[in-house]
């Protein structure tokens, strides 16, 4: 049994486990029952477990493409722990779950993970620096001053809103007056 503290905070981590079942089996231990029943978060030992967060991936339906580069594009792995596990994770058969860190909806938590599960390795996202050239123009240099942009506020209130509520008044007087029995 492999013990994985899971912080409140935890994000950005991209974790991998080997699924060690018959492929017949794979659904019935990974879906959620309608009674909420589901032992693949019992295998986890998941206080809490969102499915939406979770995948499950049949290697043979990659075809050609290795897990890692799966892993990397759909992903986005790129760190060195990442780097350094690719040659490992090419080499897994079967099924593998996967699961990011809003698999755990920000519940600090203690995986006991078990069998027929085996982590295989989590993986930081790394930021990544921008894409395109700084900008360069004067508008993007220099600090804000002064107003809202657009030119000044307006302090007064317009003719069409002075029209509007003047009209509104005169039909509830209007109202009113018929409804006290003025238009009986």
């Amino acid at each position: 049994m492999t013990r994985m503290d899971i912080s409140e905070f935890d994000a950005g981590i991209t974790r991998v486990f080997q699924l060690d079942l018959p492929p017949e089996a794979v659904e019935r231990y990974t879906a959620q029952a309608g009674t909420g029943e589901w032992p693949l978060q019992y295998g986890l030992g998941a206080k809490r477990l969102r499915a939406a967060f979770v995948e499950v991936v049949a290697i043979r339906d990659l075809g050609d493409m290795p897990l890692s580069t799966y892993l990397a594009e759909g992903y986005g792995l790129t760190g060195q722990d990442f780097r350094d596990d690719r040659a490992r994770l090419d080499a897994l058969r079967g099924h593998v779950v996967i699961l990011t860190s809003a698999a755990f909806d920000r519940t600090a938590q203690t995986l006991n993970i078990q069998s027929p599960l085996r982590w295989v390795g989590s993986y930081a996202d790394e930021t990544k620096a921008p894409i395109g050239r700084p900008l360069r123009s004067a508008s993007a240099e220099g600090a804000l001053e002064g107003g809202a942009p657009g030119g000044p506020v307006s302090k007064g209130s317009s003719t069409t809103l002075k029209l509007i509520l003047a009209a509104l008044v005169v039909i509830v007087l209007a109202v009113l007056a018929f409804a006290l029995g003025g238009g009986a």
